[in-house]
């Protein structure tokens, strides 16, 4: 018994100081004082209303979730692709190029946001919100090219072949018997392709503009100038939309095991 309680005592300690940081910003967001300071006098939603009744945080807001969004799209489609291609095709230097994919998890973002800044000022698109997608993509993507990459490690490259001498085409055979496997993972990383980019700031500063301002960064020029508990308000609706991003990677990860579990039996009812 004690050899048990042990490793869950540490467990327990590990997650307060992991959560206690974050738990903090809640009372300091329901004060209602001025400052971000506690002990605090009083309790209020004043804060909470100011971030929902002003158009400049809702347009930052907007602002990331339309990028977010794209960045979501952009990496899933790109990273599924791209796991792919090094899983099915055979070519010189591929365990080379698989590298160079995941290089960006690996340079310091604000190197990459350095020479994003310069590139992409010489197509205009700096200081737009499609030149900001573009950025987070390269930079999300490794995300699905790796939860892709791992679910195809146990994918039997011959399901694939028995497809296509049926008579299916390649999109056909990729739809029906590879797409089935590889969404759960591909949806999980288009999950952590959206958080990254509803995260991200250092890029932010460097592409956007004044009319393209996210919510990071926008965080960012508050707590330069002003130290209102707004801020507080607001990172307890981003750490929020975090833990519901979790639930919602849990909830597909459930999906996927229950549809495992079913296959065999399905497929023993159709033989």
């Amino acid at each position: 018994m004690a050899t048990h309680a042990l490793p869950v005592g540490i467990g327990i300690l590990v997650l307060v100081f992991l959560v206690l940081p974050l738990a903090v910003i809640v009372p300091l967001s329901l004060t209602d004082g001025d400052i971000l300071a506690l002990p605090s006098g009083g309790w209020s939603l004043r804060w909470y209303a100011d971030f929902f009744g002003s158009e400049r945080w809702l347009r930052a807001t907007a602002n990331s979730f339309i990028v977010g969004i794209g960045t979501m799209c952009g990496a899933t489609l790109l990273g599924t692709l791209a796991a792919c291609g090094i899983r099915f095709s055979r070519f010189p230097g591929k365990r080379m190029i698989s590298g160079f994919l995941l290089l960006p998890l690996l340079v310091p973002v604000i190197v990459i946001a350095a020479s994003m800044n310069f590139a992409f000022s010489g197509v205009h698109l700096t200081n737009s919100l499609l030149g900001l997608t573009i950025a987070h993509v390269v930079i999300a993507a490794p995300f699905v090219v790796v939860t892709v990459l791992g679910s195809l490690q146990s994918f039997d490259k011959d399901m694939l072949r028995a497809a296509q001498s049926l008579g299916a085409s390649p999109l056909v055979a990729f739809a029906s018997v590879v797409l089935p496997l590889i969404w759960p993972a591909a949806l999980t990383g288009g999950i952590f392709a959206f958080a990254t980019s509803f995260d991200e700031l250092v890029i932010a500063v460097f592409i956007t503009g004044p009319e393209e301002v996210t919510l990071p960064r926008q965080m960012f020029a508050g707590l330069r100038e002003e130290t209102s508990p707004v801020i507080a308000a607001v990172s307890v609706l981003i750490v929020s939309l975090s833990v519901l991003l979790l639930l919602l990677i849990e909830a597909v990860r459930r999906c996927d095991r229950r549809f495992r579990l079913a296959e065999p039996s399905e497929q023993s009812t159709i033989i």
